[in-house]
């Protein structure tokens, strides 16, 4: 039998939190590591690489406040979360040519939210045949791209887009 190491995942499967307590509050506010996923800033909110991705081109659009709910967000809050959505689809779009996005909110620990208390909403570039058996039995995935090739790849697509929405 063949394995596959990804020792950093350790840090996802047993749960652990960063120092801050939350990571998305950490992240509004970020170290080094952190800048580096980081691949579009709002004024309320921010776009980031999921460190644990579903797929090459993982986004998260996360408010800089915490709070755990849409109905808790003021309805300036919740304008940016929706624009930044649509402008991080146009950029995944762009940048990758999915044949399909899987755009979410998991809102409680029955519903798999993996940070219970920092409402996040995620992007997920799919393609036909994108899935196989390593995730479902081996609880690893296989992703053609690091996270700062990703993080290169659609941070000039996130200026370009930007601009050319504000012309």
């Amino acid at each position: 039998m063949d394995y596959l190491w990804s020792p950093w995942r350790m840090a996802y499967v047993t749960g652990a939190q960063d120092a801050h307590g939350c990571v998305f509050c950490a992240a509004a506010e970020p170290d080094e590591k952190t800048r580096a996923l980081l691949v579009h800033e709002g004024r309320d909110t921010f776009v980031i690489l999921n460190l644990f991705p579903y797929n090459n081109g993982h986004l998260m659009v996360v408010p800089r406040r915490h709070f755990r709910t849409l109905a808790d967000a003021t309805s300036d809050e919740l304008q940016e979360l929706i624009e930044l959505t649509r402008l991080a689809e146009m950029v995944l779009t762009d940048a990758y040519a999915p044949e399909g996005l899987n755009v979410g909110i998991n809102l409680g620990k029955a519903a798999g939210a993996g940070v219970l208390d920092h409402l996040h909403i995620h992007l997920v570039p799919r393609w036909t045949g994108d899935t196989n058996f390593m995730t479902v039995f081996g609880t690893a995935r296989v992703l053609p791209e690091s996270l700062s090739q990703t993080a290169e790849r659609l941070r000039p697509v996130f200026e370009r887009l930007v601009k050319d929405t504000r012309a």
